[in-house]
This record gives C-alpha cells, structure tokens and sequence, in this order.
C-alpha cells in the first residue's frame, strides 16, 4: 500500500511561494501600514493602538495555536494528521516573530498611549494622590510595569522555544529517519502543553483582561484559549485548502477535512459553553464588581456587536457544520473558517474596545486597514516559511497511516 502511494504522490514537492498571493499579501501590508498612519495623523493615536494590540494579540494567538496543535498531535501520536503537520509547523516557525510584534506594541501602549490607564497611571497607589485607588493598590504586587512586562517576555519567549525546537526535531527527523527524533519531539511536546495549559490564561489576564483591571474573571484564560484554537485551526484548514487547490498536498482526503471540520465544530460549542458560562453566572449573581464588565458591552454603541458575536460564532458554525457531508466540502470550510476568522476578530474587538476606546471606538479604515494588513503579514511570513523545506515529512513514523486515512 505504501510503494503504491508514493508513486502516486510526489513526496519531494515543495511549496513555491510567488506570484499574485505573495504579490496580495505584500500589498495587504502595506495598506495595513497605510491605515495605521492615517489612524495616527487623523488624531485617532488611542483607537489606533487599541487596534494594534487587538490585531497583535489575535496574530499571535494564531500562532500559538500551531504551536499547540503540533505538540497535541505528538503527545496523542495521531496519524491522521501527519501529512499536513508542515502547515502547523509554519506557524509555529513565524511564532517569535508574532511575539516581538506583541510585546513591542503592549510596551507601546504602556509608555506613549496608555492603553492599560485603568492600573497604569499616576497616582492610582499612592495613597496621598486624588487619584488613588484602593482595588488597584492591592493588585500592585502583581499588576506593575516591569513584573508585567517581563511575565510576557518569559511567556512568549518560552512557547517560541518550544514551538522552534519542535520543527528542527521534525526536520531532523527528515534528514536521520528512525525515532530518535520523533521520541525527542513527544517529550518535548508534553512539557510544552503543560506549560502552555497553566500560562495561557495568566498570558490572557495580563494582555487583554487587565485593560479594566477593576474586573476579573477566573474563566476568562479558558474563553481567550478556546477562541485561540478555534481561530488557529480555522487558518490551518483554509491553508490546507489553499494548497490543495494550488495542486500541493494531493494526499490530503475528505478524512483529513472532516476531522479539520470536527475539530472546528467541536470548539466552537466548547467556546460558546465558556462564553455562556462566564456570562449566565454573572449576570444571574449580579455582583457590581463583576456585571461592570458585561454592563459596558450592553451600552449602545457595543450592544449589537455583543448579539452578534454569538451568532457568528456559535449559531452559524453550529447550523452549517452539523452535518457529516458539510464538514468534507472544501466550499463550505472555507466559508465557515473565512467567517469565524471575522467572528473571532470580533470577539477580541468585544474584549478590547469598551475598556480602552469606549464611546470612542469606530468601525472604519483603521480597524479594516489594521486587520488586513495583520492577515497579509501572517500571510507572507507563513507561506514563505512553509516554502522552506518539503511539504511531507518523509520518516515521521505515522505518515502511512495519514496516507490511509479514511472514515
């Protein structure tokens, strides 16, 4: 069976990244750099760095989630998955890139924009100022400049290394064969996942929930984390797609799909059970502490998008992919990847804008610019990674079974 796949299939192909998608995501970048300058010389400097951080932190997270997704397939030793692990693995390798990007910008918006005004500001724990806070004073242990910026820096630093180290494992696997490698890779890979299952909410809680540091929520790393692998896998299937189409990963089947689209329909409800959770038990309590939250995002400049976060994110994948035959359509994939892709920008926009920009926020160039410009930088740096070596890892020991794979 297997002499008989690989004279079907050309194991030495390698991804060319040229022609009119490199050509697009340059200029996605560059209309990205357009938009942010008018945002700054417009004189909207705040609503310009809430964008970035936004555009920054979901970069990043979509990173994170190839990342994730290759040490998940190593600890669980799936075969299923191996023939397009490369997809993953190059967005593991533009990680560190996505990193620098996200703590230059939260450094950003600490010291020239201060984006974090709710515990960054003069005053705010000293109890001799008009300013003083109590709330914040006792989170000041925790909650201060350089603590803060060196838990990012450690944190982010330690998945690049990880997620790095997993793709040299898994190159050197190409070149020695056998399982010395692939043994290496599963070792590290369980200390990635659990590192990475007890930092990422603190990484959530710092970056995004610590915008209105008055207000916490001990569910709110699980919801950013949900949000996180459903955005990543959604970009590995379009990928995957897009290649396909592109006459590269002709192995890759119906199978491979449907599990892609298992897992998207699957964490879709897993997040909206987070989503729902964190806010039935808030508003059912009806705690000022905690409702101050939900209370800002039921204000009328912010109440429609709430509504409509949750039908594009939970309604429509839900309704589209119920269906064994739609999760094997490479139409209907695309669209439903494409259109969680915009829910979850919603969804980090419902996270940012009410505790930074409020009433002030807008829906214009900036935030489009912003966002297309951060999608043809993922863009560029991924593909030009995944063009970098071949698109099958040859000895990864369960190739065949993903050559095979059929449900």
């Amino acid at each position: 069976m297997g002499t008989n796949h690989t004279t079907k299939h050309n194991f030495a192909q390698q991804f060319e990244f040229s022609g009119k998608v490199k050509t697009w995501s340059v200029l996605a970048v560059l209309l990205g750099a357009g938009a942010v300058a008018y945002g700054f010389y417009s004189g909207h400097a705040e609503r310009t760095f809430a964008n970035l951080l936004l555009m920054a932190y979901y970069f990043t997270c979509v990173c994170a989630a190839g990342a994730f997704f290759v040490a998940l397939q190593y600890v669980a030793q799936a075969g299923w998955s191996a023939g397009l692990v490369r997809i993953p693995q190059a967005f593991a390798k533009v990680l560190p890139i996505a990193s620098l990007v996200l703590i230059g910008i939260v450094a950003a918006g600490l010291y020239s924009h201060n984006l974090y005004h709710h515990w960054h500001a003069d005053g705010l724990t000293d109890p001799n100022s008009p300013h003083y806070d109590p709330i914040i004073a006792g989170k000041a242990v925790y909650l201060n400049v350089p603590f803060f910026l060196t838990r990012l820096v450690v944190f982010l630093g330690i998945y690049s290394f990880f997620a790095l180290a997993l793709t040299k494992l898994s190159n050197r696997e190409d070149l020695e064969g056998g399982l010395n490698s692939y043994k290496k890779s599963i070792g590290y890979s369980a200390v990635f996942l659990v590192i990475f299952g007890f930092t990422t909410p603190i990484w959530a809680f710092d970056t995004i929930m610590s915008l209105e540091a008055h207000w916490f929520s001990t569910m709110f790393g699980w919801y950013n984390f949900a949000a996180m692998w459903v955005s990543g896998l959604c970009a590995i299937t379009l990928t995957v797609i897009f290649l396909k189409r592109s006459g590269y990963l002709t192995w890759i089947n119906d199978s491979h799909l449907h599990d892609l689209g298992k897992f998207i329909f699957a964490f879709s409800i897993f997040w909206t059970y987070v989503w729902f959770a964190q806010f039935l038990l808030i508003y059912y309590a009806n705690i000022p502490e905690e409702t101050v939250y939900f209370y800002k995002r039921w204000e009328p400049e912010f109440k429609p998008w709430f509504w409509l976060n949750i039908v594009m994110n939970f309604v429509s994948p839900l309704l589209i992919l119920m269906t064994r035959d739609a999760k094997r359509k490479e139409s209907v994939l695309i669209f439903v990847s494409i259109f969680l892709l915009c829910g979850h920008w919603l969804d980090y926009y419902m996270m940012v804008m009410p505790g930074t920009v409020g009433a002030e926020r807008g829906f214009g160039i900036i935030e489009v610019g912003t966002a297309i410009g951060f999608a043809g930088l993922f863009v560029f740096l991924m593909l030009t990674s995944l063009s970098k070596k071949p698109l099958v890892p040859v000895n990864h020991p369960f190739l065949e079974e993903s050559l095979n794979h059929h449900i």
